[in-house]
C-alpha cells in the first residue's frame, strides 16, 4: 500500500480488528471504515514523558546522548519534554475528547528498572504506567504497550556495550517479565521492540541515535565497524524478541488472553527506472530493510540477499534460537511513512548511503525533479 507522507499506520496481522495510527491525516470519516476498525494514537516514552531523573528512574542512553554538544538540533532534549509524567490525566482526557479507542505508547526501561538486573525494579516506575493503564481502560482506551522503543538504562549501554552484547537479552526478558506481571491482567497487545531496523540504522551506520556510532560517509559520530554492529544489534533485538514471547506464551498468554509482536519500520521501494538492475534494487530495499526483521520472525532466518552480500557478517542464529524465533510473533506491526525510488548503485558506491548494509541500493523521493507522492508539511 503507498501512501505517500499522508498517514502513518500501524497494521496488525491475525487480529479481529486493525488499528490504525493517524499522522498528520486529510480529514476522514469513520464511516469510511469497517466495523471493529481502530483508531489511535501512539508516542514513545523519551519522547513525551520528561521528568528523566524523578521517582528513583536513572539516566537513560538517550538522556545522555541528548546533552552531548552538537547531537541534537538547538541542544534540546527530553528532560521535561511535554511533562506527560506529571500530566497524564490531562493528556488521556484530550485522547478521549478526540474519540480515539486505542493508545500505544512505551515503557520507559529506566524507569521500571533503573540499573536493569543489576538493581531493583522502581515501585514508582510501575505505579506510574499503572495508573495510566487503568486511565486509559476508563475512557475506553485500549493500551497498546511497546515495551522498548530505543531508550534503555545507561548502566546497561556502559556496563557491556546495549544491544551490541548478547547479555542485554537477560535484560531484556527481565523487563518484559516485570511488564507481563505488573500489566498483563489489563494490557492485551505487547510489542516487544519498534522497529528495530531504524534502530540499528540511525545508532549504528548514521549515527544521529544513541551511541552515535557509524559507517562512512557519515559524519560527525565514531568511525568503527558499524556494519557489524548493526547486524549484531539487530541480531540481539531478535533474540531478546523470541526469549520473551517464549516466556509470554508459555506463562501468561494462556491466562492474561493477549497477543504479542514486533514493529517494523517501512517504506515502500519503486524502481528508478524500469532496467532490471533497479528493479532488483527495489527488491532488495525490502530485504534489507523490512524483511531483515521479519523474516527470520516468519522463515527463521535472514533473507538471502542479505547472506549473498555481507557473506561472513552475518550473525548465525544457534539452533536453539531458531527454534524459538521462528512463529514468534502473533501479529506484525508496520510504520509505514512514504515510499521512496531505488536506483542501483553497486557502479557508484560514492553516494550516500550506498553501502553493503543497505543493500547497494540509492534511494531518493523524486525522479527527475518530481516528488515520487504529494508532500506533506508536519507541524
Amino acid at each position: 500500500m503507498e501512501i505517500n507522507n499522508k498517514i502513518q499506520l500501524f497494521f496488525l496481522a491475525n487480529l479481529p480488528s486493525l488499528l490504525v495510527f493517524l499522522c498528520c491525516a486529510e480529514e476522514i470519516s469513520r464511516a469510511e471504515f469497517p466495523d471493529g476498525f481502530l483508531f489511535g494514537t501512539s508516542t514513545s516514552a523519551y519522547q513525551i514523558e520528561g521528568a528523566f531523573l524523578e521517582d528513583g528512574k536513572t539516566l537513560s542512553n538517550w538522556d545522555v546522548f541528548s546533552h552531548i554538544p552538537g547531537k541534537i538540533e538547538r541542544g534540546e532534549n527530553g528532560d521535561v519534554a511535554v511533562d506527560h509524567y506529571h500530566r497524564y490525566l490531562e493528556d488521556i482526557e484530550l485522547m478521549h475528547s478526540l474519540g480515539v479507542n486505542a493508545y500505544r505508547f512505551s515503557i520507559s526501561w529506566a524507569r521500571v528498572l533503573p540499573r536493569g538486573r543489576f538493581g531493583s525494579i522502581n515501585p514508582a516506575g510501575v505505579e506510574f504506567y499503572n495508573k495510566i493503564i487503568d486511565c486509559l481502560l476508563l475512557k475506553g482506551i485500549e493500551p497498546f504497550v511497546t515495551i522498548s522503543h530505543h531508550d534503555m538504562p545507561q548502566e546497561l549501554e556502559h556496563r557491556y556495550g546495549g544491544f551490541l552484547s548478547p547479555l542485554v537479552q537477560d535484560d531484556f526478558v527481565l523487563l518484559a517479565k516485570t511488564c507481563f506481571e505488573n500489566y498483563g491482567d489489563r494490557v492485551k497487545y505487547w510489542t516487544t521492540f519498534n522497529e528495530p531496523n531504524i534502530y540499528a540504522d540511525m545508532g549504528y551506520i548514521r549515527g544521529v541515535y544513541p551511541p552515535g556510532h557509524c559507517l562512512e560517509p557519515y559524519h560527525n559520530c565514531s568511525a568503527r565497524n558499524s556494519e557489524r554492529e548493526a547486524l549484531l544489534v539487530v541480531h540481539n533485538m531478535l533474540i531478546s524478541h523470541a526469549k520473551a514471547a517464549y516466556i509470554y506464551r508459555e506463562h501468561y498468554q494462556l491466562k492474561q488472553g493477549g497477543s504479542i509482536g514486533v514493529v517494523v519500520h517501512a517504506f515502500m521501494y519503486e524502481p528508478i527506472s524500469d532496467q532490471e538492475c533497479d528493479r532488483e534494487a527495489a527488491s532488495r530495499a525490502l530485504a534489507f530493510n523490512i524483511a531483515w526483521v521479519l523474516d527470520p520472525l516468519l522463515n527463521g532466518d535472514y533473507p538471502p540477499e542479505m547472506y549473498r552480500l555481507l557473506g561472513e557478517n552475518m550473525p548465525k542464529f544457534s539452533p536453539d534460537e531458531l527454534k524459538k524465533i521462528k512463529g514468534s510473533i502473533d501479529f506484525i506491526g508496520i510504520n509505514h511513512y512514504s515510499s521512496l525510488y531505488a536506483e542501483n548503485c553497486s557502479y557508484s558506491p560514492s553516494k550516500l548511503g550506498c553501502q553493503a548494509i543497505k543493500g547497494f541500493v540509492y534511494t531518493t523521493g523524486e525522479r527527475d525533479g518530481v516528488p515520487i507522492g504529494e508532500e506533506v508539511s508536519y507541524l
